[in-house]
């Protein structure tokens, strides 16, 4: 038992020692794209790559966004979905790059995240393939998950995106698809 536990501690350490971390603090991911921060050109580029337009707003020494990223991310099937199925681009919830908003107007990370009411770190906000007008990136967004979430909900949640079953008329929310996968999983990613 203690053989057992050694080699599980020793796992999550070299998890975790093997998150990387940015010159502004944040957390890096192989998923992460760098771009301009022009959500316009981002989410042209994520369309034809195939790939959703993920948002991930976070900030330094944010303890919630440690934990996504040493213990929520890098399982198999997650990392297997970012990468794959999202074209992912990293804020700051402090940050002062410039970016361009989905509506045209330029101005810093700071400002954007006010503007779209992000109070929480980590926030993942899910954009659509189309969005209609000169619309902000919150309003055109399908889905927003603010907070960190254990290995189930943030599954649950990509995989609802990514299968776009937001549009689904049956019925079947996020929280009833969600409950549904819970029940149906025995995996121990039932959060």
């Amino acid at each position: 038992m203690r053989r057992m536990l050694a080699a599980l501690a020793m796992a999550v350490a070299t998890q975790a020692a093997a998150v990387e971390m940015g010159d502004d603090g944040l957390h890096k991911a192989p998923w992460m794209q760098d771009t301009f921060k022009d959500l316009r050109e981002d989410l042209a580029e994520a369309n034809e790559q195939g790939r959703r337009l993920l948002i991930m707003i976070e900030q330094r020494g944010c303890i919630y966004c440690t934990r996504m990223h040493e213990e929520v991310f890098p399982r198999p099937e997650i990392a297997e979905l970012l990468g794959e199925r999202y074209f992912v681009v990293q804020m700051n919830l402090h940050g002062d790059t410039e970016i361009t908003d989905l509506d045209g107007e330029s101005l810093s990370e700071k400002e954007a995240v006010r503007k779209w009411g992000i109070m929480f770190t980590p926030t993942m906000m899910f954009l659509p393939e189309e969005v209609p007008g000169d619309v902000p990136a919150d309003e055109a967004a399908v889905a927003v998950m603010p907070g960190a979430f254990g290995p189930g909900t943030t599954l649950d949640l990509l995989t609802w995106v990514a299968e776009k079953r937001y549009e689904d008329q049956s019925g079947e929310d996020f929280q009833r698809y969600h409950a549904r996968m819970v029940g149906e999983r025995d995996d121990g990613t039932a959060d």
